[in-house]
């Protein structure tokens, strides 16, 4: 087995010096130009960033012991582009990947590389494709190096305008997986018209604008499995269309999945396990409306059984073919995150309602600098599923009704107001209540041993400018919990500043705190060998039953210029779950040095 992946990593490496010579060769400076004499766009950019951290152990919040006390992650793209052809190339390094990322990130190597030809008719790319159909539902391959997430499809694509608003694409690849590719084929096509653009000679008045668009997509898998007859080709389809008129803005989305067991959608019943051969769907509404000083956005989601990779057995976030959109605030301070949802490919339903509204300047709501408010509600539950049937042929698991909803999972209420009080002084001010179903968000299941969590969450955030190019930042953020719960692990309380004494340096001092526990011998109580003793001791909470409030002291400095940025930080980062559109991973409790470096080019 180890031989066998180690050929398989040499093969992916093999492939890759391949490309790196193709690009060599792309990017000869001796290239003419083309054969009508005219100058061509010949640049290079890209980006380069490394994150790096020395470990220490701390027992007291759960840091574990690093072996190899130093950790990192490391990327750079070179991109190239000349005329009508555009290649590129990323290195990515992880010796060793640093902790609360998958461990299987461990390595170096070329992995992602491209050659693209575009004209007027065709746009062509082999090699690493990032692609998606609509709002992905269906298909989203994209890079997001905070999560450590790429599910990028080694391939072909083809895009096509043979008239003018219709595009037409068409892609054929295998799934990035972790240093190699996993074993599925996935295929897709898709076709969008913008119906004004195409008729434009009879619409050219019209100020709706309508634009349909649909796609497919399949994976196929060799069926291996000795219990199970198990579908080789699987396919999902769907619909979408976008209505615009002046400030109006309409977006729906349909998908169907054909049956697909896998590693996510099976229980197990009397010791044995069955797989659902039903079908999946998912459906996205999203409406908008936008005048002067003031705007609406009004949101739908629901999703059955939309677990869509190109390896039923795969797991986490890896090979993952298609995208569920947040439909829940994703928060970027501090308390408000502490408990972020996400998104739930099994079965959810929910939604959002926004208002923004700008007071003007000069008026008694806006002063005399103007004042923006926004109210947000989120909300996303269970679908009702109507018991288990037909188990003896592992056809079906449950049914639901689009009309009815199950277990509450999450909600988040917030109002934010940004005011500014003078030519030096601005501050944000926000409120927010939230209802967090630990067990399901972060466990998957309703038996994990967890109690749901009611937070009360407010932030104050004051920066005063007392120069051109310099200020100072106050950030206060408190999180009250119903601490009379025996399994609630406290409230928080968060303190920053930071200073810019120009436009290059800024330094920052944050602590958090964590107090008001229930007393020691609640936890005595909990047995020593449950999930949820265990998730205590894995989340650094053991040293709640030593009833003790701790400090997270952390204090950054850094150096902007230009596109570089260079940051340094020492002290303690507490365990929680980062989230990035619904899409999450944990991190443990750490403390110990850090280093991060970007640049672009």
């Amino acid at each position: 087995m180890v031989y066998f992946a180690l050929m398989m990593r040499n093969s992916i490496l093999k492939s890759s010096v391949t490309a790196t010579f193709l690009l060599t060769f792309i990017l000869n400076p001796f290239n003419g130009k083309s054969q009508t004499g005219s100058d061509e766009i010949n640049a290079i950019h890209g980006n380069f960033q490394i994150d790096a951290q020395y470990y220490n152990p701390d027992s007291l919040i759960g840091a574990p012991n690093v072996p190899e006390k130093m950790l990192s992650n490391a990327f750079a793209n070179i991109n190239y582009q000349k005329g009508k052809f555009s290649a590129g190339v990323r290195y990515e390094a992880y010796n060793n990947v640093m902790q609360g990322f998958d461990p299987r990130y461990k390595g170096q190597g070329v992995v992602n590389r491209f050659v693209r030809y575009q004209d007027n008719l065709l746009d062509v790319t082999v090699g690493n494709i990032y692609e998606q159909f609509g709002s992905g539902l269906i298909l989203r391959t994209y890079y997001e190096p905070g999560l450590l997430y790429d599910n990028s499809l080694d391939g072909i694509r083809v895009i096509s305008n043979p008239y003018k608003g219709v595009t037409f694409k068409g892609l054929v690849g295998r799934q990035r997986s972790f240093f190699t590719l996993g074993p599925g084929i996935v295929r897709g096509v898709d076709g969008e018209i913008n119906i004004n653009e195409a008729l434009d000679s009879v619409l050219k008045n019209v100020k709706t604008k309508v634009i349909l668009g649909g796609s497919f997509v399949s994976k196929f898998q060799t069926d291996a499995d000795p219990d199970f007859h198990l579908p080789e080709n699987v396919g999902a389809y769907g619909g979408r269309l976008s209505v615009i008129h002046e400030g109006f803005n309409f977006f729906g989305e349909y998908v169907m999945k054909e049956n697909d067991p896998n590693a996510g959608n099976f229980v197990i019943v009397e010791g044995d396990k069955y797989y659902s051969y039903q079908k999946g769907d998912a459906v996205f509404l999203s409406a908008s409306y936008a005048m002067k000083g003031l705007s609406f956005l009004v949101q739908a989601k629901r999703v059955d059984n939309m677990n869509f990779r190109s390896d039923r057995d795969a797991n986490l976030q890896n090979l993952i073919i298609n995208y569920l959109p947040a439909t829940t605030k994703q928060h970027t301070y501090l308390m408000p995150a502490y408990n972020p949802y996400a998104t739930q490919p099994a079965g959810e339903v929910g939604g959002l309602a926004e208002i923004q509204y700008k007071a003007k300047k000069g008026t008694l709501i806006g002063g005399p600098y103007g004042m923006d408010i926004t109210l947000n509600y989120s909300q996303a539950n269970g679908l009702k599923q109507n018991g288990i049937s037909d188990t003896a042929t592992s056809s079906k698991l449950y049914t639901t009704n689009y009309g009815e909803m199950g277990t509450n999972y999450y909600h988040d209420f917030f109002i934010e107001i940004n005011r500014k009080f003078s030519k030096k002084i601005k501050g944000t001010f926000m409120y927010a209540h939230q209802f967090y179903n630990k067990n399901i968000v972060q466990f998957g299941s309703p038996f994990a041993g967890f109690n749901d969590i009611n937070s009360n969450i407010g932030v104050v955030d004051i920066t005063y400018k007392y120069k051109s190019n310099s200020a100072i930042r106050f950030e206060f953020q408190a999180l009250f919990r119903d601490n009379t719960d025996t399994l609630n692990l406290g409230s928080w309380a968060t303190g920053l500043i930071e200073w810019n004494p120009n436009s290059h340096i800024f330094v920052a001092v944050l602590d958090q705190f964590n107090y008001g526990y229930p007393d020691q011998h609640v936890f005595s109580e909990v047995n020593k060998d449950s999930p949820l003793q265990t998730a205590l001791e894995d989340a650094g909470l053991v040293s709640i039953a030593k009833g003790m409030n701790i400090h997270y002291g952390l204090i950054t400095a850094g150096y902007n210029s230009g596109p570089h940025r260079i940051s340094v930080s020492y002290g303690k980062q507490r365990a929680g779950i980062f989230c990035v559109g619904g899409v999450c991973r944990n991190v443990p409790a750490s403390n110990g040095f850090a280093i991060s470096i970007t640049s672009s080019f």
